[in-house]
């Protein structure tokens, strides 16, 4: 028998109507406008104050926010170098959405829409013509499409298949890796709450969390790695 958990969407008329992975995910887009919202007005209060350069005693939403960005442009620098800031707030939309969508499945009454293929594509529809249009920006669409043709012009009609491939994959790899991941994820989850109710649940809780936070980073990565391919060598590292 196919297993259907309960969620609050069920609950309330009208919202039970639409699909749940939509439904969770405008909620998702919508913490993080909050949650950035919140950490744009304490950051102002912090300038307005002086002391905007001085962490706050207390975990806040602007630490956690200031925690994030420079995790993710950690991550960017290493792979682009000083260039690749300019895509620090892209990179780190992807992170922070899809990581607060996988955790979400970890609460009870809640679905992970990111455990939903038409979410997970649609991030990697997204991650697709974002570095396709970074690389025609910033290289010029001529130049950008001889990438295509590889460093032997003569060899163009092979390699323009081959790129053409390549590139309309990534978005379907990229969708496939995310939604397998967190659909088994949860599923396990569910199986071994429904079974033992107490205890051994809570390890696959923190099991869970960290599978979540893996997926967000991994999917970010391979983001930024198309970024920096689609901009280009000298662009990446000077």
């Amino acid at each position: 028998m196919e297993h259907h958990p309960i969620t609050w969407i069920g609950l309330i008329p009208g919202l039970n109507t639409l699909a749940p992975h939509t439904v969770h995910a405008t909620l998702v887009a919508l913490l993080l406008v909050l949650f950035a919202a919140r950490a744009n007005r304490q950051l102002a209060m912090a300038r307005a104050a002086g002391t905007h350069l001085v962490p706050d005693e207390r975990l806040s939403t602007r630490n956690l926010a200031e925690l994030l960005v420079d995790g993710v442009r950690s991550i960017t620098e290493g792979v682009m170098g000083p260039a690749g800031r300019s895509y620090v707030p892209l990179f780190g939309s992807f992170f922070i959405f899809i990581l607060i969508g996988n955790l979400m499945g970890l609460v009870p009454g809640f679905a992970p829409p990111t455990s939903d293929f038409n979410i997970t594509f649609g991030l990697g529809v997204a991650s697709f013509l974002a570095y396709n249009a970074i690389g025609v920006r910033s290289q010029g669409l001529v130049n950008y499409l001889k990438h295509f043709v590889g460093p032997i012009w003569w060899l163009g009609f092979l390699m323009i298949p081959l790129e053409i491939i390549d590139n309309l994959v990534r978005p379907v790899s990229l969708a496939l890796r995310l939604f397998g991941n967190m659909t088994g994820d949860h599923l396990v989850l569910e199986i071994f709450t429904d079974l033992t109710k107490l205890v051994i649940p809570v390890a696959f809780y923190f099991l869970g969390a960290f599978v979540s936070l893996i997926q967000a980073f991994v999917f970010t990565l391979l983001t930024v790695i198309y970024v920096s391919l689609a901009v280009g060598h000298g662009e990446a590292h000077h």
